[in-house]
């Protein structure tokens, strides 16, 4: 029996809307704002802040904040890549790299979402790949629904955030 690699994993979806708006809510401010974040602030290697509707680009550098969470819990990182069309890869939690692939078939558009340089941790509660595949599969589940004219699946209340302790 194969071992299992814990330091990569991916996550396919797909979406009944056209590659150009898949790309863009995942290349813009604005775009990641209306499914994934609370705000994202992308800088270009000039340190101007990007205008909502602006695409990133390679270089740029950002912060993210999360619904749920203040402003002292930020998300930074730097995008590695992307060609404005249809990639772009970027640093991610605890030094691991996101890409981001998109492409049409069979009348949906397609998107692999691959996470890798995930550190082996013996810790269950800092089990990294778990923890992103699980988050990363809610968001793709909530992009598919905002995207496709459903609802937000986001709790932005941030007074609900642990009522289980």
């Amino acid at each position: 029996m194969a071992e299992h690699n814990w330091t990569k994993f991916t996550i396919t979806a797909d979406f009944n809307t056209d590659a150009r708006s898949i790309y863009k809510a995942w290349a813009t401010p604005a775009g990641l704002e209306s499914w994934f974040l609370r705000k994202a602030n992308f800088y270009t290697i000039t340190g101007r802040l990007r205008e909502p509707e602006e695409y990133l680009m390679k270089e740029d550098t950002y912060e993210w904040y999360w619904h749920g969470f203040d402003d002292s819990d930020i998300q930074t990182g730097v995008v590695l890549e992307v060609n404005s069309i249809d990639f772009l890869k970027f640093t991610f939690s605890d030094d691991t790299i996101v890409s981001i692939n998109i492409k049409s078939a069979n009348g949906l558009t397609l998107l692999e979402l691959t996470q890798e340089n995930i550190k082996e941790e013996a810790d269950p509660s800092k089990n990294l790949y778990v923890q992103c595949q699980v988050g990363w599969t809610f968001y793709l589940a909530n992009l598919k629904s905002i995207i496709e004219g459903g609802i937000d699946l986001r709790n932005k209340r941030v007074d609900v955030k642990s009522n289980f302790k």
